[in-house]
């Protein structure tokens, strides 16, 4: 199946964003947001905004040249800008935000330039609750590597390149596709792709079948004659629309497009990848978890259907390292195996711990967990509970609240209380590091060995490179 993009450049006039000056964003320092300042930067247009607090992300964007601060502040801002972009997470109440809505600046969210950005171009987009952000990243990569081009809008920073966005004389755009806050329904895929439909932002949706509808929203918005790249067995799989379907799993024959023979060696897979006209023998992946085979057999069935040859496939598949933060691998030796990686959802820490335990099945598995959202604990503490029973030794961090304020009751040890796992308890930052110089560093396994993961969509990151330092010459 071959899906034919048109050949346009990209310079096409978005909207009017090719004659815009000056762009401010409140909330800069998000992985998505900060894709589409770089998208503006990349073009010449002056560009600043506000975080919360500084980050890497931050850092990055200040030493490209874009301005930030970190005070809500009305006096810091800028006052001749054409465009302000904000994220859904900025409370409605930020001074920042309210001074330019009341002063009639143009005021729109990140959803909405991506809308604006890709209204002329052929479009793969990447929605679901796990696995987006790799996918996106794989597909940009294997576009991007095998020679085809594209513009990337990613979630996660990829490690080939060290950033979230690139730009492309080629008129495509590879999408991901965020469910929170509806803004994917904004987006026109020519491609699409859902990797999964699970409970997830019932803050926003309220029920689990609001959540699904609009999964299903999102299939009708594909273009006529586009495709829909969906994982087999989807709950309601058979209610999303496109006029051309490609169903993928793991390992499931009856699906359109699988892997088969799959081997794990030191941490990396070889496999065959088996589509309906086509067959990709030897395909090597070098990074952890089983559930990233699977990642990579969606995004080699969108390449494939985009007419690029198996060999450029391939190669490119073996030159992928991943995306920060997605099973990655900051130490690896005998001694000790230590991933960072982003889950925050139970079934993605689900696949990741279960990941782990396979590939290094003889090595004591600890899992360093930062809750994020009051009300995703509140809402999912029992799935985080029974998941987290999987490692052999757990420490839950304290909740990172991002744009909650907090709510009674719902703490850390909520989960903890859940738990049948006797290895477990609830430390602060702080006595997480004397944990790891004082105890782990000294009781590690000789003999077989260590796997230690950091895993949580807040600030636990922060705590990678000390953590790092900590263990790196054991």
């Amino acid at each position: 199946m071959n899906v034919q993009t048109n050949t346009v450049l990209m310079n096409a006039p978005f909207g009017g964003i090719d004659k815009m000056n000056e762009v401010y964003f409140i909330g800069i320092g998000g992985i998505g947001m900060s894709a589409i300042a770089r998208f503006f930067h990349a073009g010449g247009v002056k560009v600043s905004g506000y975080d919360k607090t500084p980050t890497v992300l931050t850092k990055e964007l200040e030493a490209s040249g874009i301005a930030v601060h970190y005070e809500e502040k009305v006096e810091s801002v800028p006052k001749k800008v054409d465009l302000v972009i904000y994220t859904p997470a900025i409370p409605a109440e930020h001074k920042e935000l309210v001074f330019y809505q009341a002063n009639g600046y143009k005021v729109v969210k990140r959803s909405d330039v991506l809308q604006i950005i890709s209204e002329s171009s052929f479009n793969i987009c990447i929605a679901g609750t796990h696995g987006k952000t790799t996918i996106t990243t794989m597909v940009a990569h294997l576009l991007r590597d095998s020679g085809f081009g594209c513009n990337a809008f990613l979630g996660g920073i990829a490690v080939n390149y060290g950033t979230n966005f690139w730009s492309s004389e080629k008129n495509v755009c590879v999408i991901e596709a965020d469910e929170y806050d509806r803004s994917f329904l904004k987006l026109s895929p020519d491609i699409a792709v859902i990797t999964a439909m699970d409970a997830d932002h019932l803050d926003i949706y309220g029920t689990a079948e609001a959540m699904e509808q609009a999964f299903i929203d999102f299939s009708k918005r594909i273009k006529p004659g586009g495709l829909l790249v969906r994982q087999f067995g989807l709950k309601k799989g058979k209610e999303l629309k496109a006029d051309q379907h490609i169903r993928y799993s793991l390992q499931n024959e009856s699906a359109d497009v699988y892997a088969a023979n799959i081997r794990m060696m030191n941490g990396s897979y070889e496999f065959d990848v088996i589509l309906k006209d086509n067959i990709l023998e030897n395909v090597r992946l070098n990074m952890g978890g089983m559930h990233n085979v699977e990642n990579a057999v969606a995004a080699i069935a969108i390449a494939s259907s985009l007419g690029i040859e198996n060999d450029k496939i391939k190669m490119a598949v073996e030159n992928f390292r991943g995306v920060k933060r997605r099973f990655e691998y900051i130490i690896k030796n005998e001694r000790l195996v230590f991933v960072d990686d982003y889950a925050h959802h139970p079934e993605e820490l689900r696949a990741l711990i279960n990941g782990a335990k396979t590939l290094f099945k003889q090595k004591k598995c600890t899992v360093i967990f930062q809750p994020h959202l009051y009300s995703r604990t509140r809402d999912l503490a029992e799935g985080f509970a029974e998941v987290l029973d999987l490692a052999d030794e757990v420490i839950l961090l304290p909740i990172y609240p991002a744009r909650e304020l907090p709510v009674e009751g719902v703490n850390s040890e909520m989960i903890l209380e859940k738990m049948n796992n006797e290895h477990k308890r609830v430390m602060t930052k702080e006595e997480l590091m004397n944990w790891i110089k004082q105890d782990f560093a000294m009781t590690l396994n000789k003999e077989f060995g260590e796997v230690l993961i950091v895993a949580g969509a807040g600030d636990v990151d922060m705590l990678v490179e000390p953590i790092k330092k900590e263990l790196k010459d054991i």
